[in-house]
């Protein structure tokens, strides 16, 4: 059976809020039923059918065909199923998700997959702030799920991420891992001040701006976790695997907070 798919007619007139546009929410829901469900954000009263045409299909593989950086918190709350996107994408692209799989061919807005506590965002292009980062007043970002992205990521990349991997393609903005509670980042290069205040969690890369006194090199290090992280990513997203050197130089921090996070550089960087 094919996918349901929602084509965009045209740009959107205002902010919409596509949470109601997962598999759980739309299974058992008639086409009309589907079409009248309030996706706006004003007093204009917005519903799915005044912006997309709708195709009857498989509820538990949803494409949403027409991107915009107006379309928010697609893939919020999802717990199984698969949600594409051909094009751009708002704010809290697969926020609080817990499984399922999300696939964005453009680019993403801020807090891609905050709270997202399991499943799998993969986004195209480029990623803006604080993807994998926790919301404002919240506890924690990334809390378990695979966040892939295959563009640049924006400051405070898995800013307080909790759990879970971080894999980009492209560089990533200033402070990577800010007030990382734990979990793994992975990125060719990093901006200024990786792993402010970070407790705990581990970020690898291969070029990084300024980093903090409150890092300690503590030496060269043969580690297995990067033989199973490189394991992991053979499996997961291959083309990541070269990025997982064999030995790395290894720096301990933030000492202003805990101290138990780290970064890691390839031996000969």
């Amino acid at each position: 059976m094919s996918a349901l798919a929602f084509s965009l007619r045209e740009a959107p007139p205002e902010r919409l809020d596509l949470s109601p546009l997962t598999p759980g929410r739309l299974t058992g829901l008639t086409l009309p039923e589907i079409e009248r469900l309030p996706v706006g954000t004003t007093r204009l009263g917005v519903r799915v059918g005044d912006v997309f045409t709708v195709t009857a299909g498989n509820a538990g593989d949803i494409r949403l065909l027409g991107g915009s950086a107006r379309l928010d918190n697609v893939g919020r709350g999802l717990a199984a199923g698969r949600i594409t996107v051909e094009g751009d994408v708002g704010q809290r692209l697969g926020f609080a998700m817990a499984g399922g799989e999300i696939v964005v061919t453009g680019a993403a807005g801020p807090f891609a997959a905050s709270g997202a506590r399991g499943g799998t965002v993969r986004i195209g292009g480029d990623a803006d702030e604080r993807a994998g980062g926790a919301v404002h007043g919240a506890m924690a970002g990334l809390d378990g799920a695979t966040l892939i992205i295959g563009g640049r990521a924006g400051p405070r990349l898995g800013d307080r991420m909790r759990r879970g991997l971080i894999l980009v393609r492209g560089a990533a903005g200033d402070h990577a891992g800010a007030r990382m509670i734990a979990g793994t980042i992975l990125a060719p290069a990093v901006g200024r001040h990786p792993g402010i205040g970070m407790r705990r969690g581990t970020i690898l890369t291969s070029r990084h701006g300024g980093l903090l006194p409150t890092f300690v090199e503590t030496g060269r290090h043969d580690l297995v976790f990067l033989r199973l992280l490189r394991r992991t990513l053979d499996a997961l997203a291959p083309d990541f695997a070269d990025l997982v050197p064999a030995t790395v130089r290894r720096f301990a921090g933030d000492l202003a907070t805990l101290g138990k996070g780290e970064i890691l550089l390839p031996a000969d960087a």
